[in-house]
């Protein structure tokens, strides 16, 4: 009997062994990617000049862009599923898109969850308001008013608090047509879409107000060994794509700015 149990025993250990060293040639996100030959981009489509349908509803924006091109240096070709910025994140978490392109900001709180790439591109906020308003001139004075933003937005977090009451929206026309209405008092949002949304719209009855800092925007990917080597090889391409300019062309394309520099 005891010669019985040694046998097992030598039988389990073999075993074990086999299972870790199966699960260590399991491949991992880049190489199910580059075996599938497509890479599943989470993006709006409804954010100029980020991620927008032009003229002949082709999808196009700088977050198009930068994807296609981080697609083509992987060797895959890229497929964008537009969704809800609220459904973004949770689609990265749950495995349902390798890669969320579409002006990710960094924040601590997310940078715990998720690993991130290098910034790509820096933006500034604005605190814009309806065109008549004298009341608001900074932040500080958005205690007790109504904001407007995407719901789990870094801009939203950012109106809150400073005492901010959130009104949830879907994309920037929703806000712009709140704030011209005078169903919200504000909204915080990136200088570059407020911008752009007004060299479209140069009527619309808004105003910035106040210009603050820039952030670092990123690609973020679910945070486990999975997807080390994916993270490593965008960064690369990143890399590549400022050494040889291309990141700053694309910015200039859609910003009128390299906004690729952090100063």
């Amino acid at each position: 009997m005891k010669r019985v149990w040694i046998v097992l025993a030598a039988l389990l250990m073999v075993l074990a062994v086999f299972g870790a060293s199966a699960e260590d040639t399991q491949p991992d996100l880049l190489a199910r990617i580059q075996e599938r030959g497509t890479l599943v981009i989470a993006t709006e489509g409804d954010w100029s000049p980020w991620t927008y349908h032009d003229e002949n509803d082709q999808l196009v924006g700088l977050d198009v862009e930068i994807g296609r091109l981080i697609a083509e240096g992987l060797g895959v070709e890229p497929d964008f599923q537009e969704t809800a910025w609220d459904s973004i994140l949770a689609g990265v978490d749950s495995g349902r898109f390798d890669i969320a392109c579409n002006g990710v900001g960094y924040t601590e709180e997310r940078a715990e969850k998720y690993t991130f790439s290098t910034p790509y591109v820096y933006t500034h906020k604005v605190l814009v308001v309806r065109g008549d308003n004298e009341d608001i001139k900074t932040v500080e004075d958005l205690k007790g008013r109504k904001t407007a933003n995407s719901a789990s937005s870094t801009y939203a977090a950012l109106a809150e608090s400073y005492g901010a009451e959130l009104t949830p929206v879907d994309t920037l026309g929703e806000t712009v047509q709140l704030l011209i209405q005078g169903r919200v008092d504000a909204t915080i949002n990136a200088q570059v879409s407020i911008e752009d949304y007004l060299r479209e719209h140069p009527e619309a009855n808004i105003k910035i107000v106040q210009v603050m800092e820039g952030d670092p925007v990123v690609f973020p990917f679910r945070k486990d060994a999975d997807t080390a080597t994916l993270v490593d090889a965008v960064n690369e391409i990143l890399q590549k794509a400022r050494e040889d300019g291309s990141l700053a062309e694309i910015s200039m394309k859609y910003f009128q700015l390299d906004l690729t520099q952090a100063d």
